[in-house]
């Protein structure tokens, strides 16, 4: 169904810039309106007004369409993740994982180092070693 609809949409695009680009320049903004030729008369300027207004009311529909089958596949996905355990540091030297998800932004945040003003990580916790005073 959305494969129909976008080649309906793109073919509503070129008639629609095809349409656009057949009217008569009013103002001359390019310095080559006016003159003489097949368009000439008041009437297809009508016509193709008319035909410019359909076609980007369809494009609109058209596009409304898309959005709303774009979205109708689209689980519903929440911001916080409750109940899950804080993940593991990745072992030095190897390729990171991504089993807690979270792309890219995550897996830069896990290997950058900690920025200037914020605490640093807790020190890994083993057996403890007497300091010598």
């Amino acid at each position: 169904m959305q494969h129909v609809v976008i080649v309906i949409h793109l073919m509503l695009v070129l008639a629609l810039i095809g349409v656009v680009l057949l009217q008569r320049s009013e103002g001359g903004g390019l310095g080559i309106g006016g003159g003489g030729g097949f368009m000439t008369s008041r009437g297809t300027a009508n016509v193709l007004t008319r035909a410019t207004a359909i076609l980007a009311g369809l494009f609109f529909v058209t596009s409304l369409i898309l959005s709303v089958l774009a979205g109708m596949n689209r689980a519903p996905t929440s911001i916080i993740r409750g109940g899950q355990t804080a993940p593991t540091a990745p072992t030095p030297g190897a390729p990171p994982t991504n089993s807690g998800g979270g792309g890219l932004l995550k897996q830069l945040q896990e290997g950058a180092p900690p920025r200037p003003g914020t605490p640093a990580a807790p020190a890994p916790s083993g057996p403890a070693v007497p300091q010598s005073k």
